[in-house]
């Protein structure tokens, strides 16, 4: 069982909540820090001290007193006057996310929550009950306020699950889909013997008061990135095979002479990768061209500048999911501080993540931009010298013609995703809250550029594997040969004419899985 402390949880974690169920406990010590938190919130009550969100209203409503008779009430309205979110639903794994990255920062104990609250969190998120939660209305500050309000609105029993067909068993498939029943929160909690969940002061605040919308796409988006990133450098090898190019690029010598970290690890991978390769070795001494393109030859420095992005957007993201993101934050007392503070702040902006999102965007979508230029190479016959779009009986066949296309498509639509969700804000609450980071919309963003680039790697898979299989019996190298037994172990040769759809949803779910990867990084040695 994986405990929360609220400082250790990683991006791993996340994806293995979400996608291999992990079940999820709290650690002793944060229930320790919780308690402190709570004491401090229930002292203050009872002294009928103001503190904004407590016995105060929110937002531009700061200044009105709320009674004692009343915070519990102040709670639940906050849940459903901010329940106002619009859009299609998140997908289920995004909400496992929430659900799992809210309980996190809650064991943090800052936010003054009962335990009891947070283990609510984890039922839902252990039995796999998932709230329904509109995709679109969060502006990025004061966190993710309308999705977590949705998250929060069938936990207190007046909001909507996802009904799967079995609870507790959905597929990969199915937590990234939403084409799934509905059932009100109020009648499956009690077809499970679970009592909604009571709001106390302060935990409707806390519940809604934070990132975990954004932070919840940035954790699998980076997961699935690194995979991603690793599978470019595949297809950019197998690529180099079947357009007969040179490995001389990839010189150790030339890399640590401009050693950025990203450049020169894809350097190693392509060496690695075509070591020993016969196709290459066939071409080595009587090769008239003097070096390749640059979507072959600069592979390295391309590849390698999205993997340092990804890894600065890592950074990031690892620390936003181990941090307190509502507001007040609450300080128990210390060697330093000989009473109990609260502090009210701006934990809850998400322009951190906004930019990392943005940024990470945009990096993907250059591995999306350089593979559709190999995939023209690659079905160019003037080019590669091969039959033209990749079918031996051009005009009756059109083979790989509009492969191409789709992949052209794909990176069109994300040049217009990419521009930045981060250079805007509009003012909200009257103007109390003047600047927000519009990281939500960052997030949604780079999941679709995600799904973009993986669409177009793909393709160049199903294309560089027909090439090399004009250069049959000559064989690859030490990785790019296991990577091509693996796409025709899956995917036959393109004699024919047939539905190119299929294929191509065949090796997205090859590198949806990891198995393309996985398969290769252990016989080649790659990273």
């Amino acid at each position: 069982m994986l405990l929360l402390t609220g400082s250790s949880l990683s991006i791993e974690d996340v994806y293995d909540v979400v996608y291999e169920f992990a079940s999820v406990g709290i650690a002793d010590e944060a229930k320790t820090a919780m308690l402190a938190s709570r004491d401090s919130v229930n002292r203050w009550v009872e002294n009928k001290e103001t503190v904004y969100g407590i016995t105060t209203g929110f937002g531009d409503l700061a200044t009105v007193h709320i009674p004692v008779a009343q915070i519990e009430k102040l709670q639940e309205n906050l849940i459903l006057s901010h329940s106002a979110g619009a859009g299609e639903p998140l997908p289920p794994a995004i909400v496992r996310a929430m659900l799992l990255l809210r309980a996190n920062a809650l064991c943090k104990g800052f936010s003054g929550v009962r335990i009891e609250t947070v283990e609510f969190l984890l039922r839902l998120l252990n039995e796999n009950l998932l709230p329904i939660i509109p995709s679109q209305g969060s502006v990025g500050s004061s966190g993710d306020l309308a999705p977590l309000a949705h998250l929060a609105l069938a936990a207190i029993g007046r909001g909507k699950f996802w009904q799967f067909a079995k609870q507790g068993a959905a597929t990969r498939a199915r937590l990234d889909s939403t084409n799934h029943e509905t059932v009100a929160a109020e009648r499956l909690l009690q077809e499970k013997g679970i009592a909604p969940l009571q709001l106390h002061a302060k935990e409707g605040l806390a519940l809604i008061n934070g990132t975990q919308m954004m932070t919840a796409f940035g954790a699998l988006e980076i997961f699935e990135s690194r995979r991603l990133a690793l599978a470019a450098d595949i297809c950019a090898a197998l690529s180099l095979e079947g357009l007969k190019g040179t490995d001389r690029a990839f010189d150790a010598r030339l890399h640590a002479a401009r050693p950025h970290a990203g450049q020169t690890l894809v350097a190693t991978n392509i060496r690695a990768l075509m070591r020993g390769s016969a196709i290459r070795e066939s071409h080595r001494a009587n090769d008239p061209r003097v070096q390749d393109a640059y979507s072959l030859r600069c592979v390295a420095q391309v590849h390698g500048a999205s993997r340092d992005a990804i890894e600065f957007a890592a950074g990031v993201i690892a620390t936003e999911i181990n941090s307190a993101t509502d507001n007040p934050l609450i300080f128990p007392v210390d060697d330093e501080h000989k009473i109990a503070e609260h502090i009210e702040g701006g934990n809850f902006h998400g322009q951190p993540v906004a930019l990392a999102l943005d940024f990470l965007a945009i990096a993907l979508a250059e591995l999306a931009s350089i593979s559709e230029r190999r995939i023209e190479r690659l079905v160019n016959g003037s080019l590669s010298g091969l039959p033209k779009f990749l079918t031996e009986h051009g005009g009756l066949n059109s083979g790989m013609m509009i492969a191409q296309y789709t992949a052209a498509s794909l990176v069109s639509e994300n040049k217009v995703l990419c521009h930045p969700a981060s250079v805007d804000s509009i003012p909200t609450s009257a103007n109390q809250e003047d600047h927000n980071s519009m990281g939500s919309i960052a997030s949604r963003k780079c999941y679709t550029v995600l799904r973009n680039v993986r669409a177009v790697l793909a393709i160049e898979l199903l294309c560089a594997a027909q090439a090399i299989d004009f250069h049959r019996p000559l064989k690859c190298g030490a990785g790019t040969e296991p990577a091509y037994q693996l796409i025709r172990s899956l995917v036959p040769h393109l004699g024919e004419d047939r539905i190119i759809h299929n294929d191509i949803q065949t090796i997205i779910e090859l590198l949806l899985g990891g198995g393309l990867q996985a398969k290769v990084r252990m016989i080649a040695e790659i990273d």
